[in-house]
């Protein structure tokens, strides 16, 4: 069970690693919209590249940090018994979530934005509106990183799952993100 709780360790590395990483990404975010809101009201102007920056970065930060959101146990939960029970009982209804809905979804959306984003890739999609960012296509491609981060931070909190069921004191989250 230690191999697995250190593997399940070895795979928080990517969303750990985005999480202290894209941290600074908001604050592009945020001096970016307020230069442009600035624009708009003080000099009557705007900038679509500037607009587009920020739902670049915004859709950026969404997608990327769902794995981190997860590490962190900072997911929506709508399971209203799960604060009393014991670990044990949360690492059944953890397991049961990723094998039943996480990798599922994450399945699905690799499945079908593969071509979505091979796609855009082949013909170097372009800006998406008049004189806009012409990088559409490594938006798109923030979908399969979606997927691809959020299987991977399933995969570790399903590995940590199985070793709380087995017996073993681990916690399943990072509230902390640190590992």
């Amino acid at each position: 069970m230690k191999h697995l709780i250190a593997a399940s360790r070895l795979l928080d590395w990517p969303s750990r690693l985005l999480g202290w990483g894209l941290k600074w990404l908001v604050a592009v975010m945020v001096l970016v919209q307020f230069a442009n809101v600035a624009l708009r009201y003080i000099f009557s102007s705007t900038r679509v590249q500037m607009q587009e920056t920020v739902i670049y970065a915004h859709a950026t930060l969404f997608m990327c940090l769902a794995g981190y959101a997860l590490l962190r146990n900072d997911h929506v939960r709508v399971d209203m018994f799960y604060d009393r029970a014991s670990p044990r009982t949360r690492a059944w209804i953890d397991l049961a979530g990723i094998v039943l809905g996480v990798m599922p979804l994450c399945a699905l959306l690799g499945w079908f934005g593969w071509p979505y984003v091979a796609a855009a890739w082949r013909i170097r999609e372009g800006a998406m509106f008049f004189g806009g960012l012409p990088y559409t296509y490594l938006l798109k491609t923030v979908i399969l990183a979606f997927v691809a981060l959020l299987a991977v931070q399933a995969l570790a909190v399903l590995l940590r799952c199985i070793a709380v069921i087995a017996g073993e004191t681990v916690e399943l989250y990072d509230p902390e993100g640190r590992g």
